[in-house]
């Protein structure tokens, strides 16, 4: 078992260490709606971080990527954001469904800092949504109605420390482990890692829309 010299079990202690003096922004900057800043901002994203989390309190962190700004801004205290072929899986949809609460994370290619977005959300299907957000005349079968009840930016730290953006800090590509070796490390199934791989490949190739 881990060994620690202290576990903290109160805010008490926590703002003892982590004191809120200073900070006065951090805690001002909070909106309960999306204004002109996060709306240029989701604009410019491709990408966003989808969090949910199951009645048994399992948490899934679930990424959306589609041409920057894919996510709309129907209104400002409202998002949507069209759901695209994946794996049918679909754990951010099961959670929602036992409970509506969802946090986002967008992020914009070699940004720093990022936009946090908290609310309740609901899948959809509807025809205009779909058409809307239809791409080389494929339209999403599904959506997220997002309400937003929490708004604010997040400073760059984490990427200035991470180097995420800068292509003299990234590992060799093919160093990395891949979604075909996970297959291979998990499932009983015989394939051989080459098959696997053939198949996401191919899966990428057909499957984005």
């Amino acid at each position: 078992m881990l060994k620690i010299d202290e576990q903290i079990e109160t805010v008490e202690r926590l703002r003892e260490l982590l004191p809120t003096e200073g900070f006065t922004n951090t805690f001002l900057k909070v909106s309960d709606r999306l204004n002109d800043v996060a709306r240029k901002f989701i604009e410019l994203a491709p990408f966003v971080i989808v969090a949910t989390k199951a009645t048994d309190g399992l948490i899934d962190v679930s990424p959306k990527g589609d041409p920057a700004g894919f996510v709309e801004v129907y209104d400002d205290k409202t998002l949507i954001i069209p759901d695209r072929l994946g794996n049918h899986r679909v754990d951010g949809f099961q959670n929602l469904l036992e409970d509506p609460n969802v946090a986002l994370l967008f992020i914009v290619p070699g940004h720093g800092d990022t936009l946090r977005i908290a609310g309740k959300a609901r899948i959809v299907k509807d025809a205009a949504i779909s058409k809307r957000h239809a791409v080389n005349g494929k339209e999403p079968l599904l959506a997220l109605v997002i309400e937003v009840e929490e708004a604010f930016m997040h400073c760059s730290k984490s990427f200035i420390r991470s180097r995420l953006w800068h292509p003299d800090h990234w590992p060799p590509r093919k160093s990395a482990p891949t979604l075909a070796e996970w297959v291979i490390e998990t499932v009983d199934r015989e394939q051989t890692l080459d098959d696997v791989q053939e198949d996401h490949s191919a899966d990428e190739g057909a499957r984005l829309y």
